[in-house]
């Protein structure tokens, strides 16, 4: 009903105090996003599993990341932008709210998705709604994950970020550097706990590439949505 509602008032005004073409183009194609893969979805026979339905939630979680994330925002006015950024992501922020409520009706007695079991697609799907949503819900699953991230049935990689942004919200510095923020126009890391042994740190978890290198990997990108203030609450992208 949710989703329902803020299609609606996206299709009645769905660039309101937004003048430039590219602040528009912005918020279309987030829409757009959205609704080519939930046409898609009503296209196919209903899911035969869980992982199946898993996947699906997957692919509506990642639909308007793909392209908030791809988009140069430095092509829209800045006193725009957050007024473009707030509209382009209240459909994003929907459908995360209904993969989250459909999540939890699916989550196993054992506690959560194991790769062996529900396989990696389901369960990369899975983390990235978790990770997506309060920091309640990631509380809740962080330690099922950690026990999991042992045995190989989670990735490592995932543990270290639910971990980090489980602290940026509750103001602590992280820990495995995988978090990063708007600043000036440019991505930069929040505050590491022990900068020092980051690298270290992030091997002992099984984190699959180095802080140097995520760092330099994500300063690259030019998509950096610089507002006048801080994004919207719950706003998260990657």
């Amino acid at each position: 009903m949710l989703a329902t509602l803020l299609a609606i008032a996206m299709a009645a005004a769905p660039t309101a105090g937004v003048a430039s073409p590219e602040g528009r183009a912005l918020i279309e194609a987030v829409q757009a996003s959205i609704d080519d893969v939930r046409r898609r979805h009503a296209g196919l026979p209903p899911p035969e599993s869980d992982a199946d339905r898993l996947v699906r939630m997957g692919e509506l979680d990642q639909a308007a990341r793909k392209v908030v994330t791809s988009f140069d925002f430095s092509r829209i006015p800045e006193a725009e932008r957050e007024t473009a950024l707030a509209l382009a992501v209240a459909p994003m922020k929907a459908a995360d709210k209904e993969n989250q409520q459909a999540l939890l009706a699916l989550v196993p007695p054992e506690g959560w998705f194991a790769r062996s079991r529900y396989g990696e697609p389901a369960a990369r799907a899975a983390f990235n709604i978790v990770q997506h949503a309060d920091t309640a819900t990631q509380r809740r699953f962080l330690p099922k994950l950690e026990a999991l991230a042992k045995t190989g049935e989670v990735d490592g990689q995932n543990v270290a970020m639910m971990f980090d942004r489980i602290a940026i919200a509750e103001g602590r510095p992280q820990r495995y550097g995988t978090q990063f923020r708007c600043d000036g126009g440019k991505w930069r890391p929040y505050p590491l706990e022990d900068e020092a042994n980051v690298e270290a740190l992030r091997q002992q978890a099984g984190v699959g590439w180095t802080y140097a290198e995520n760092k330099a990997r994500i300063q690259a990108s030019p998509t950096c949505p610089q507002t006048r203030s801080p994004p919207p609450p719950g706003m998260k992208l990657d």
